[in-house]
């Protein structure tokens, strides 16, 4: 799958930061009822490329990546974890060239005109607005909208079921990436349902957009 397709499978991209690797299937799995389908696993935890792995073997109907990815040697270990897609907070040039020596795409993070510009440079259209609230918003977005007619993002950082619809009406943005989906109290008490409830609220909202 190229980049576009990721960020075209649905609307919503949770972020999903895994503590215990014995929670990752469950959790992928009510998520993919509640109607998601692709998954941003952040590495942040020890256990996370241990969970891209679970999911992906356990979870085939998920597409399963990894997110804050830092430098060249994390998105070689999210490959080899099984990861399908890399996703970084920033843009780098290590990353940019250990992603054409891969196989899955890198979707990198920007938060201004000058990173979207390097973005371009090295090939990158579809990329993740990071952090969306905090960089300017819906209005940036709309202001990039205007030079870079090309692109295409996902923006992350502070969206949330509450503001989620103001980004998704703008024509330059493919999904919204966010953490509500598996709020952590919920994976610690294991409330799977409760989990799939949201993810289900979640696509309906999006879907009336």
């Amino acid at each position: 799958m190229q980049a576009f397709d990721i960020l075209n499978a649905g609307r919503i991209v949770p972020v999903m930061v895994v503590e215990e690797a014995k929670d990752a299937v469950p959790l992928a799995r009510a998520l993919v009822q509640g109607g998601i389908q692709v998954l941003e696993i952040t590495l942040r935890t020890k256990e996370a490329l241990g969970a891209i792995e679970w999911i992906s073997q356990e979870v085939p109907e998920a597409v399963v990546g990894a997110g804050t990815v830092l430098s060249a040697l994390d998105f070689k270990k999210a490959q080899e974890a099984g990861a399908k897609f890399a996703i970084s907070p920033g843009f780098t040039l290590a990353l940019a060239n250990a992603s054409k020596e891969s196989q899955i795409p890198l979707i990198p993070g920007v938060a201004s005109a000058s990173e979207v510009m390097l973005a371009l440079e090295h090939g990158f259209k579809h990329l993740k607005f990071f952090p969306a609230q905090a960089a300017g918003g819906v209005a940036m977005l709309k202001s990039f909208a205007g030079p870079f007619k090309e692109v295409y993002f996902c923006p992350t950082g502070g969206i949330s079921l509450e503001n989620m619809e103001a980004y998704l009406k703008l024509d330059n943005v493919l999904c919204v990436g966010g953490s509500w989906l598996a709020p952590r109290e919920f994976v610690q008490a294991k409330e799977w349902a409760k989990i799939t409830q949201i993810a289900q609220k979640s696509v309906a909202a999006a879907g009336g957009i």
